[in-house]
């Protein structure tokens, strides 16, 4: 038997008298290898849920390559969506290209430093949507939906036994005032008849009769679509009872409906990424004041929640936002990417001109609906919300027969979620590029399915 010694202890003389010839010796490790080997670093600055110290300047990136680089050899086409009926509810609507192309990024690590860059400029881009300039201000994306933005409020902002006035405006204020009880508020719900939302004076009334820690705000309500006005609700509530954090649920508004945060005196406002921003589905959004941050800091007892914890996600938040790389739970790479790209174009111009292009949009609709002879569950225009209508079918009209009707016209519209009202009307959502981009059509073919869909069941305009 012969005994070969181990190849990697070979001298080269060695290799010569085997009659082999001698591996060249690297002056550096593969740069593959270098790569993993630099993930694999016992120091790898990664936080954890148990970590104490967790805030940004502690977080060493010395360990981080500098440059990613993936080559590919093959060259991507421009995204081209196949056919498809039109999606008008009131969210997802219709994505951009450019945002779908972002969601077929290649995979990779969520603390790499091509992906920290772009999470916090995501949260950067934020600042800018909501208008806050305030750098106590604290953005936060999860992976969740809107929902997600409900318990974020209630685990982090409220405690058990306090009180909160929920303005109601239809199935998604009350859904806010159900989650709110789960965590253990005392709440108080101020409704309006359907179709309207709570005065002024009313309010005023409300805070005047009670301390409140918070008072939520569906700003469009989307089973109604009715319009909350927060300018001077906020004013209001600073002026009756300053203590009272505001809150907004800005899931059908932030986007296409004015938000100026800052100005406005918000304390937090919690949306999703599937309507007006025009990203698909999976990330929850919100902003939060410095005041709200600090009515955090002093809670009495820990968050009621370990996942929706502001108390976990901050300082992941305010890392990535500082291009640090930290790790509480896996964010969606995908979706943070196709964010960012939904975010830069929304940037590109200014905000103003979003909200003018929206309401434009939605004039244009309303004053066919009105042609057609139909009337809108928000009957006040100044109640009206900008990025969809809710309408009223006519007398012999049902939703069930006219949405198959619309589908096969190409277009989607949403069927009615008020349990008052549930079955007598439908809902048209004008959102994003859908609006803003008038070469795309959708608007006008959804009036003209809609007016022939009518048609066909017999409608004709009194």
């Amino acid at each position: 038997m012969v005994l070969i010694p181990e190849v990697s202890k070979l001298s080269r003389s060695a290799f010569r008298r085997l009659g082999m010839t001698p591996p060249k010796t690297p002056d550096a490790p593969p740069a593959r290898l270098s790569l993993i080997s630099r993930h694999l670093a016992p120091v790898y600055p990664i936080n954890t849920p148990y970590a104490v110290e967790r805030l940004p300047s502690t977080v060493d990136t010395s360990l981080l390559p500098r440059i990613q680089v993936r080559e590919i050899t093959t060259t991507t086409p421009k995204m081209s969506q196949p056919a498809h009926p039109t999606l008008l509810i009131p969210g997802p609507i219709e994505f951009d290209d450019a945002v779908l192309q972002s969601m077929s990024h290649f995979s990779e690590s969520h603390v790499s430093a091509g992906f920290v860059a772009t999470f916090g400029e995501t949260l950067s881009m934020l600042r800018k949507l909501f208008q806050t300039t305030d750098p106590a201000s604290q953005p936060f994306v999860l992976s969740g939906s809107g929902t997600l933005g409900w318990d974020l409020v209630a685990a982090n902002l409220i405690e058990a036994g306090e009180d909160v006035l929920v303005l109601g405006t239809g199935y998604f204020s009350d859904g806010f005032a159900d989650c709110l009880r789960v965590y253990g508020a005392n709440v108080t719900e101020l409704k309006a008849p359907v179709g309207t939302k709570p005065t002024l004076p009313e309010i005023e009334k409300a805070l005047s009769e009670k301390k409140y820690k918070a008072i939520t705000v569906t700003h469009v309500d989307t089973s109604t679509g009715v319009l909350s006005e927060l300018k001077n609700l906020s004013a209001l509530v600073h002026k009756v009872s300053p203590d009272t954090l505001i809150i907004v649920d800005g899931v059908c508004s932030v986007a296409c409906e004015e938000i100026d945060f800052d100005a406005w005196g918000l304390d937090g406002v919690v949306t999703a990424s599937q309507k007006a921003i025009g990203c698909p589905a999976g990330l929850s959004i919100s902003m939060f004041s410095g005041r709200a941050m600090k009515a955090f800091e002093n809670r009495k007892s820990p968050p009621s929640a370990y996942f929706a914890s502001m108390k976990n996600w901050t300082p992941i938040m305010q890392n990535y936002e500082a291009k640090k790389p930290s790790y509480f739970a896996t964010p969606s790479p995908q979706l943070v990417h196709a964010l960012h790209t939904a975010l830069s174009q929304i940037l590109a111009k200014p905000v103003a001109e979003r909200f003018a292009g929206h309401k434009a949009a939605s004039d244009k609709i309303k004053a066919a609906i009105g042609a057609l002879g139909l009337k809108q569950v928000a009957a006040n225009p100044d109640e009206q919300a900008h990025g969809m209508t809710a309408i009223y079918l006519p007398e012999g009209v049902k939703g069930a027969e006219l949405l198959p009707i619309l589908a096969k016209k190409g277009v989607v519209f949403a069927g009615g979620i008020h349990k008052e009202i549930v079955t007598k009307y439908i809902r048209f959502g004008h959102m994003g590029v859908s609006v803003l981009d008038p070469t795309r059509g959708d608007i006008e073919r959804a009036v003209k399915a809609l007016e022939e869909g009518l048609a066909e069941l017999g409608y004709t305009k009194s």
